[in-house]
C-alpha cells in the first residue's frame, strides 16, 4: 500500500508541476504587461487586443486540441505545448512590433489550450487510476505558479527593466519544471470511442455533442465567466458602488483569491466525503445567492462577506468539471475546456457591457445569476466522484 501511495504522489507531484507551469508562464509575462507597453509603445485599446489574442488563441484552438489529443496523447501534448510556451516567452521578450507580439500571444493562446485539456486530462487519468481525489489541489497549484511568478517579476524588475533576462531566467525555470514532471507522467492510454459513435466513425470525423456534453460546456462557461468576472470587476465594484477606500478596494479580489485556494487545498478531501455534485451544486449555489445578498446590502463589509462566499463556492467548480468531462472522453474535454476560455474571455465584456448600460450593480447581478445557472445545469451532469457512504469506498458512477 505505501508503494502505492508513493507512486500516487510522485505522479501528483509531476502534474502539479504542469499547473505551475501554466500559472508561472502566463503570470510571467502578464506582470511585465507596463513594461511591454511602453517598449511597443501602445495605448490602452493596443493592449486590450493584445490581452485579448490570447484568449482568441485559446478559444480557436479546439478542432486542434481534439487532434493532437489523439494522435500525441495527453503526455506528449503536455510536453511538446510546454517546450512551445517557452520559445513564446522568450519570443515576447524581443518582440520588434506590435503585429509581431500579437502573432505571438495568439500562439501563446493556442499553446495555453492544449495544455490546458492536457495536464486536466493527465488530472483526471490520476484520480482514475488510484482512486483518489486531486484535481482540486492541482489547481491550487496553478495559482502559486501566479503568485510565485510575480514574486520572480518583482525581484529581476528591480534589478532590469529589460524583459529578455526576466523572460530568459523564467524560461530555465519553466523547462527544469518539464523536465522534472516528464519521467512521472502518467502514460497515455488507447481511448475507446462512445458506442454510439462507433457505428457512425467512419463516416463522419465529427459527432454532434451529447447532451451530458452541452451541460458540461454551458456549467463551464457560466463557472468561468464568475472567475474572469470577479477578477476584472471587484476592485471597481468595492470603490465606486461600496465605497471602500484606495487600500481597501483591492481587498476585493484578494478576499475572492485567497478563499479560492483555500478551498481548493482542502477540496479534494471535501470531494471524498460529500462528492462532487454536492460540492459544485451546494457550491455555485451559495456563491450566487451570497453576492444577491451583499448587493442588495450595499457597502464595503457586505461585499467582502458576499466575495468571499463567492471564492468559496466557486473554487472546486472548475477542477470537477474537468474531471466530469474527461470522464465523457477526449472530445468532451477539448470542448469543455474551449468552452471555459470563451467564459472567461466574454465574461469581464458581458459585465462592462451591461454596467455601461445600467449599473455595475446590474452586471454584478449577472455575475451571481450565471454562479446560480452553474447549480442548475449541473443538475444534468454526472460526476465520477460521489458522496462516500458508510462501508463503502467513493465509487464511480452517476450523480
Amino acid at each position: 500500500m505505501l508503494g502505492v501511495l508513493d507512486d500516487f504522489r510522485r505522479a501528483q507531484l509531476a502534474i502539479a508541476a504542469l499547473f505551475c507551469f501554466l500559472g508561472f508562464q502566463y503570470a510571467t509575462w502578464a506582470s511585465r504587461l507596463p513594461a511591454l507597453k511602453e517598449r511597443l509603445d501602445l495605448d490602452e485599446s493596443q493592449l486590450g487586443l493584445l490581452l485579448m489574442a490570447c484568449g482568441v488563441g485559446a478559444a480557436v484552438a479546439f478542432p486542434l486540441i481534439t487532434f493532437l489529443m489523439r494522435r500525441l496523447g495527453a503526455r506528449r501534448l503536455a510536453l511538446a505545448s510546454g517546450l512551445g510556451m517557452v520559445a513564446v516567452l522568450l519570443g515576447l521578450g524581443v518582440a520588434p512590433n506590435y503585429p509581431v507580439a500579437l502573432l505571438i500571444l495568439f500562439v501563446d493562446g493556442m499553446l495555453v489550450g492544449c495544455l490546458n485539456v492536457a495536464m486536466n486530462a493527465q488530472g483526471a487519468a490520476l484520480e482514475a487510476t488510484y482512486g483518489r481525489t486531486a484535481m482540486a489541489q492541482l489547481h491550487a497549484t496553478f495559482s502559486a505558479g501566479s503568485f510565485l511568478a510575480a514574486l520572480v517579476a518583482s525581484g529581476m524588475n528591480a534589478l532590469t527593466h529589460d524583459l529578455v533576462p526576466h523572460f530568459a531566467a523564467a524560461g530555465l525555470l519553466l523547462v527544469l519544471l518539464l523536465v522534472g514532471s516528464r519521467p512521472r507522467l502518467l502514460p497515455d492510454t488507447p481511448q475507446e470511442a462512445p458506442a454510439e459513435q462507433k457505428d457512425t466513425k467512419r463516416r463522419r470525423t465529427l459527432t454532434r455533442p451529447s447532451q451530458i456534453t452541452l451541460w458540461l460546456g454551458l456549467a463551464m462557461v457560466f463557472g468561468t465567466v464568475v472567475e474572469g468576472a470577479m477578477n476584472d470587476w471587484s476592485a471597481l465594484y468595492m470603490k465606486e458602488i461600496a465605497g471602500a477606500s484606495a487600500q481597501v478596494a483591492p481587498l476585493g479580489i484578494a478576499v475572492v483569491s485567497v478563499m479560492m485556494v483555500a478551498a481548493r487545498l482542502l477540496g479534494d478531501g471535501w470531494r471524498s466525503r460529500w462528492g462532487d455534485a454536492r460540492l459544485v451544486r451546494g457550491g455555485s449555489a451559495m456563491a450566487g445567492i451570497g453576492l444577491a445578498l451583499a448587493l442588495l446590502a450595499g457597502g464595503t463589509v457586505p461585499a467582502l462577506i458576499g466575495f468571499a462566499f463567492v471564492g468559496l463556492g466557486v473554487a472546486l467548480v472548475t477542477p470537477c468539471l474537468y474531471v466530469a468531462a474527461a470522464a465523457e472522453g477526449p472530445d468532451t474535454l477539448s470542448l469543455v475546456a474551449a468552452m471555459g476560455t470563451t467564459g472567461l474571455l466574454a465574461g469581464p465584456a458581458l459585465i462592462g457591457f451591461v454596467a455601461g448600460f445600467s449599473s455595475l450593480v446590474w452586471g454584478m447581478a449577472v455575475v451571481a445569476a450565471c454562479a446560480v445557472l452553474v447549480s442548475l445545469c449541473t443538475t444534468r451532469v454526472r460526476f465520477t466522484v460521489q458522496e462516500k457512504t458508510p462501508g463503502l469506498a467513493t465509487a464511480e458512477g452517476t450523480a
